[in-house]
């Protein structure tokens, strides 16, 4: 994938006042959690990256589906366009999209302002995303304006996927571009951010509320802007003034102490125990913390989020010291580098002298609840290697498995077993490019699979492209 452009300057944990051995500690509650699944980790203090690894078959050049950290992307072209007098924040969302007037006659959505959707406040108790499309198929922001609110905008907090889309919409109207073409000069070029893409819908907008794949590196250097209150290398690039409004509480969302989700919800930040973050599904995380000037990036599988911040918090605050009371040395810093320069998944594991491969088709087993993956093609194996065909609809997607390892071909990396006397291979499948790994179980003697996501996809394309779309994936 060529040289991988590095945004930031590289420095160690004990020369920002960092104690390694507090990261080490992070790295080993992460890998010995249930249900996490650490892939990339990047933690900056004062703008430098002091600790960065990746756990193989992952790398710092791939992009990753960020799920819903992309909403802070897009609450940060709002800000671009409110500053550019392209929208207002308190512009009515009907104000935008003029061609709805007669067919929105609810006097709650009449008055839903750009703000509310921002802030997930649109008077709507709960998400409105299956509704909307189903009251209007072809135009999503036509379907959320016909579903009523409950309460006035302003007024209650619901994760609502819909009011993302609309807010990204309206930039992408008003600017007459998408969004990563507008996010293009004012944000990714100043901070070197050179390798996204955007899933769109139907209609060719780029949906806003998720499918943004960017590097470890991008999410972290979104952070820092943000840590710096929009400033970038001596250039004001976001107004300060929409940092702090956007990672500010705008509404209330809970009240239970220990939920990093119940802080208060900004313009598509969620504030936390401790400072605030954009974050996606399955573990992608953008945290920021003010009062320790630290930013943390992560990638990830993980079904436990709230596992995954108590960690940090566990871990990682009781090492950030201060000038008068630094932490950490030498020694520990380089101990930690060689940990994370060799951070890895393990590879699937089974009975030694595995039997060799023989070319045969298999179909999915009677039972098998997932039934995505219509064939598998198993070619003859060599090398300690077997390739396979994941034959489907919308297309066939080949990957070579190691025994014993991974191995990466294209945008998956895929690793594989003998198990029950040789009887049965199983196979994982790691999509580089997604959070998600998909197990195999080949019977050799009916020829039938079974086939189980370890995470479910949230919006699922053809196997073939579970990737970064070029030019576009559509949903």
């Amino acid at each position: 994938m060529g040289v991988m452009p590095r945004l930031l300057r590289r420095s160690s944990p004990s020369a920002h006042a960092v104690d390694a051995r507090g990261i080490a500690a992070f790295l080993d509650a992460l890998e010995s959690a249930p249900d996490v699944e650490p892939h990339s980790l990047m933690l900056l203090r004062g703008g430098e990256v002091i600790a960065e690894g990746w756990w193989a078959p992952y790398t710092p050049d791939r992009p990753h589906l960020l799920y819903s950290l992309s909403k802070s992307f897009t609450s940060t072209a709002v800000g671009f366009a409110v500053e550019e007098g392209l929208l207002d924040l308190d512009d009515t969302v009907l104000s935008h999209f003029p061609e709805h007037d007669a067919d929105i006659t609810d006097p709650r959505s009449r008055a839903m302002r750009v703000r509310h959707v921002l802030s997930m406040s649109s008077g709507h108790r709960e998400e409105t995303l299956d509704r909307a499309r189903q009251l209007d198929p072809e135009d999503l922001v036509r379907g959320f304006l016909l579903v009523p609110p409950d309460e006035d905008p302003g007024s209650v907090f619901a994760y609502n996927q819909p009011c993302t889309y609309t807010a990204g919409l309206i930039v992408q109207r008003a600017s007459g571009q998408s969004l990563t073409d507008y996010l293009r000069p004012r944000l990714f070029d100043p901070l070197g951010i050179d390798d996204v893409g955007w899933v769109r819908d139907r209609a060719g907008h780029e949906i806003g509320f998720s499918g943004m794949y960017a590097r470890t590196e991008a999410i972290a250097t979104l952070g820092q802007l943000y840590l710096q209150r929009g400033a970038w290398e001596g250039r004001q690039l976001l107004p300060a003034a929409w940092v702090d409004e956007a990672t500010s509480v705008q509404v209330s969302n809970g009240s239970e102490p220990a939920s990093d989700w119940e802080q208060g919800y900004g313009f598509q930040f969620w504030l936390a125990r401790y400072g605030y973050r954009g974050d996606g599904a399955y573990g992608q995380f953008c945290v920021v913390l003010p009062e320790q000037n630290v930013v943390l990036a992560m990638t990830g599988q993980s079904s436990d989020m709230q596992g995954v911040l108590n960690l940090a918090w566990e871990h990682l605050l009781p090492a950030f010291g201060t000038e008068k009371s630094p932490q950490g040395d030498g020694e520990a810093d380089a101990a930690l580098a060689r940990r994370m320069a060799s951070l890895a998944l393990a590879p699937v594991t089974g009975e030694p002298g595995a039997r060799p491969v023989e070319a045969a088709s298999f179909a999915p087993a009677p039972d098998n609840a997932v039934a995505e993956v219509m064939r598998v093609d198993l070619a003859e194996g060599e090398d300690r290697r077997v390739e396979l065909a994941l034959v489907e609809h919308g297309g066939d997607l080949r990957v070579v498995a190691g025994f014993g390892d991974w191995v990466a071909t294209d945008a998956t990396a895929a690793s594989a077993a003998w198990r029950d006397d040789g009887d049965r291979l199983t196979v994982d499948v790691i999509f580089l490019e997604q959070p998600h790994r998909l197990h195999l179980v080949l019977d050799s003697r009916e020829h039938t699979f079974r086939a189980r996501w370890e995470t479910e996809p949230l919006h699922r394309p053809p196997l073939s492209a579970m990737r970064k779309p070029v030019p576009a994936n559509r949903v």
